[in-house]
């Protein structure tokens, strides 16, 4: 069996959790109420879950000032997320896509930078 590294597997969790929030808003289109609300609990549970996963993952001995404002925004985006859920508002469902979708993408060309990228940077932001 093969596993990803451990930059490829962050792109995966947050590729997830824009995904999930995709079906999130999509659920404010239902026409049926107890389907939307599940639509909508369950998919922001979902990212939710991812949220904690990659702050957990945060090495915060070593991560320097980066780990320290991942672990404040991954917390913010929980919070907001709750707040939409609780109160079925899609608000902070689009922002911390935004958010995600920012993280993601820099991630990504981080990703593709290889060798250029001292691996210090990369690793001192995941504990190994």
């Amino acid at each position: 069996m093969q596993t990803a590294a451990p930059g490829q597997l962050v792109l995966m969790l947050m590729d997830g959790a824009i995904g999930f929030l995709d079906k999130a808003e999509r659920g404010f289109g239902l026409d049926d109420p107890a389907e939307a609300n599940q639509t909508i609990n369950n998919n922001i549970q979902r990212t939710q879950d991812i949220l904690r996963e990659l702050n957990m993952s945060l090495d915060m001995k070593n991560g320097g000032q980066l780990a320290t404002t991942l672990r404040a925004l991954y917390i913010y985006m929980d919070r907001r997320l709750m707040e939409s859920n609780l109160r079925k508002q899609s608000d902070g469902i689009k922002e911390s896509k935004g958010y995600l979708c920012t993280l993601r993408d820099a991630w990504a060309e981080m990703l593709q930078s290889g060798p250029a990228t001292p691996k210090p940077a990369r690793s001192a932001v995941l504990a190994e």
